[in-house]
């Protein structure tokens, strides 16, 4: 928001509020800033958008989205969203392909590999689908897990070894943001070889991490935010779709499970962390 000169307990005050990957929660918080009422909703993701939207027709709203916000509903174009509501597209359906090819490239003699997605939320559809796809195009064989809470968590990992999966392929979600610190533990404790979403995760121990640039993608949240303060309609602006991404590699993981990094695979790298 600085870049439209916004400073936060200068010009505006930010209310933050977390659901922690309990949606049903997400539809009382909208509520709440409507009834005050607020300037601006940002939403951080589809559920919270669809919270939003489901609550005022006024009130600007700002998203970031997994998920196709046209298929969702949540605008009628890219282009010119109309109404209250615009925001950002992740494009998370064709970074989970990515994701299971650089497996394969770090395991090339891999079997089976699995994949963990929260069936509660809207991006877990896309991201089946898109994976399914690339495993047969490759002749790679995958086994779908769900997890929406911690206890099916800790189930899904005991079902990946009961499955001889050698690796693993976490959703991105919510959910598993919240919880990454148990992903991590689980994945060491099991010797699984896992890709993430956001290097958070690999700074925190994960292994591998690719998705958007997630700094880059609420930057740019945040100055729609901030354009709409200053007086432009959310219907005007188009809906941006985020396309810097990024590989993050952790080495120091690498070396506890016994492997060892291509140099192709580290030339892919966009940040390597020791």
């Amino acid at each position: 928001m600085a870049e439209t000169r916004h400073a936060e307990g200068r010009d505006v005050t930010i209310e933050y509020r977390w659901a922690e990957g309990n949606y049903d929660r997400l539809l009382a918080f909208a509520t709440e800033f409507v009834r005050r009422p607020v300037n601006v909703i940002a939403a951080g993701g589809p559920p919270a958008a669809q919270a939003a939207k489901a609550t005022t027709s006024t009130i600007p709203i700002v998203f970031t989205s997994g998920v196709d916000p046209v298929g969702a509903g949540l605008v009628t174009s890219f282009n010119r969203p109309s109404g209250n509501i615009t925001g950002v597209h992740l494009q998370l359906a064709g970074v989970a392909e990515k994701k299971l090819g650089l497996l394969r490239l770090l395991l090339p003699q891999a079997s089976v590999i699995a994949v963990l997605l929260n069936p509660t939320a809207p991006e877990a559809e896309p991201q089946s689908r898109s994976l399914q796809d690339a495993a047969r195009n490759i002749g790679q064989t995958i086994k779908i897990l769900h997890a929406s809470n911690e206890r099916e968590i800790a189930n899904a990992f005991d079902d990946i070894v009961e499955q001889h999966a050698q690796a693993l392929v976490v959703g991105a979600d919510p959910l598993f943001f919240v919880d990454y610190p148990r992903l991590i533990q689980l994945a060491a404790q099991h010797s699984i070889p896992a890709i993430y979403d956001i290097r958070e995760v690999v700074l925190a121990g994960g292994l591998m991490s690719y998705g958007t640039n997630l700094d880059d993608a609420y930057r740019q949240q945040g100055n729609y935010v901030g354009r709409i303060l200053k007086g432009e309609k959310p219907g005007d602006l188009p809906v941006v779709q985020s396309s810097k991404f990024e590989f993050v590699i952790n080495i120091k993981t690498a070396k506890a499970l016994g492997i060892v990094i291509s140099d192709n695979l580290m030339s892919l790298a966009d940040e390597v962390i020791e």
